[in-house]
């Protein structure tokens, strides 16, 4: 079994080493043939503290690392300019 990718949008650095990831899954629902959106947040490691609020980010499953955390943050894909302030 290979290990699992996930694509997402960090929306809160506020804790050490810890990041929290929103994943959108897109399914279209069997009777209705609807496109549906479900999102899930997932508590991600971030050993050096890189990603920042907004980015687009690729996390891999690993071993249970804390009660909650077992994904770990592979890349940064994009990096977001929300918390900068340029004039």
């Amino acid at each position: 079994m290979g290990l699992k990718e996930k694509f997402g949008i960090v929306v809160s650095t506020k804790m050490q080493k810890t990041i929290v990831v929103l994943v959108e899954n897109k399914f279209r629902h069997p009777r209705y043939a609807k496109t549906m959106v479900k999102t899930k947040r997932y508590l991600v490691h971030d050993e050096d503290n890189a990603a920042k609020l907004g980015d687009k980010i690729v996390i891999t499953q690993t071993r249970p690392l804390s009660k909650n955390k077992s994904w770990k943050l592979e890349r940064i894909l994009l990096n977001s300019n929300v918390g900068s302030t340029e004039l």
